[in-house]
């Protein structure tokens, strides 16, 4: 009876159940009602312990992503303020310290050269040209050390080494066929390579074939070889007058005006001369265009009893660093025909057009032979 009504409240603790259930249930149900609370307590105490190993892994992330956010930050303050893109090469500052990169410094001289504006700085609009402006070695020397993809394998180095890296290093960098000289067009990444070369089909070319490339490269090296030779030959001649010639900017006296060159007159050859030079044919807006040239002619400007038959060619000058291709023009002088056709200067592309644009003035030196009957 005792163990009867012992059992009551247990089992009214449990609900029902046998006696030693509800003896055993007391201490169990308070054990439950323990392992109830507990998962909240160990969801605390295990997020406590969390938390002590956490906090190192968010560090970490939170690590990177600063380093990351760092960089972004270096990025947009080193950036050129025109092309928005990192300096390759020189950097220059305008007096309040805005950067340009040297392509987009030279670009911004040019253009405002052509359109006969003073050139101003992109961002606070203070003026800038080469005596303005300096270049800022501590941001060149900081973005050399920021790391950039290599555009083969993808992988990250510092700036200052990518080139080399790109250029010699890297086991994916496009390369060509040591048989290329004659007529293997392969192309791929360097570590393919020494298998393609084992297997090239090109070394067991007949000597027909040979002959047919070998042809085609002799032809390149004559045109070469017959420019020299002419230089050579007029080296030759009797009458020979250089000068150092110096273009200077001008406007035009028309509504809308253009941008020329000219040179003061100077004397070679017991005559008077003049040098004058345009931009893209005089085209009416050559700001606008993306495709640079200049083209020059040669003017007599003295009277001459007769025709006066000359070579003549432009170089660059002794202190700039234009790269001209040496290229001969032939012209016969008359108090009729006083002025050559214009000739384009043989410059290598837009960015040695913009190079001269962009200088005060455009220094070369001038070569005439006479040529007597």
């Amino acid at each position: 009876m005792e163990l009867g009504v012992a059992a009551a409240p247990g089992s009214s603790g449990l609900g029902g159940g046998p006696v030693g259930g509800g003896l055993d249930a007391g201490p169990g149900s308070a054990g439950l009602v323990g392992i109830q609370e507990e998962p909240g307590v160990r969801r605390d105490v295990s997020g406590s312990e969390a938390d002590p190993d956490a906090p190192p892994k968010k560090r970490v992330r939170h690590q990177e992503g600063e380093a990351g956010k760092l960089e972004e930050r270096l990025y947009s303050v080193l950036c050129c303020t025109v092309c928005l893109d990192l300096p390759k090469a020189s950097v220059y500052q305008c007096t309040n310290g805005h950067l340009m990169c040297a392509g987009c410094f030279i670009h911004l001289l040019a253009d405002a050269r052509l359109k006969e504006e003073q050139a101003t700085c992109p961002n606070c609009r203070c003026e800038i040209s080469k005596s303005l402006c300096c270049r800022n070695l501590a941001v060149e020397k900081a973005v050399s050390e920021l790391p950039s993809d290599c555009s083969y394998c993808l992988k990250q180095f510092p700036r200052s080494g990518l080139d080399r890296h790109q250029t010699e290093e890297c086991q994916d960098r496009v390369t060509q066929c040591k048989y290329k000289r004659i007529g293997c067009p392969w192309q791929g990444p360097f570590h393919e390579l020494s298998a393609h070369e084992a297997e090239c089909s090109h070394p067991s070319k007949t000597g027909m074939e040979l002959m047919g490339i070998l042809d085609e490269m002799d032809q390149s090296h004559r045109r070469e070889l017959q420019l020299y030779n002419s230089i050579f030959s007029l080296l030759s001649f009797e009458k020979i007058g250089f000068t150092e010639v110096q273009f200077r900017p001008y406007r035009t006296d028309d509504f809308i005006t253009r941008l020329y060159y000219e040179t003061p007159r100077f004397t070679v050859l017991n005559q008077t001369w003049v040098l004058k030079a345009r931009v893209n044919d005089s085209e009416r807006n050559p700001n606008l265009s993306c495709k640079r040239t200049l083209s020059f002619q040669l003017i007599l400007k003295s009277k001459v009893n007769s025709a006066l038959e000359c070579s003549f060619l432009l170089l660059k000058g002794p202190y700039d660093d234009v790269k001209i291709k040496p290229v001969i023009q032939h012209h016969v002088f008359s108090n009729d025909t006083n002025e050559t056709e214009y000739a384009l200067l043989p410059i290598s592309d837009s960015v040695e057009c913009n190079k001269l644009l962009a200088a005060k003035n455009i220094n070369l030196r001038l070569f005439i032979f006479q040529i007597q009957k």
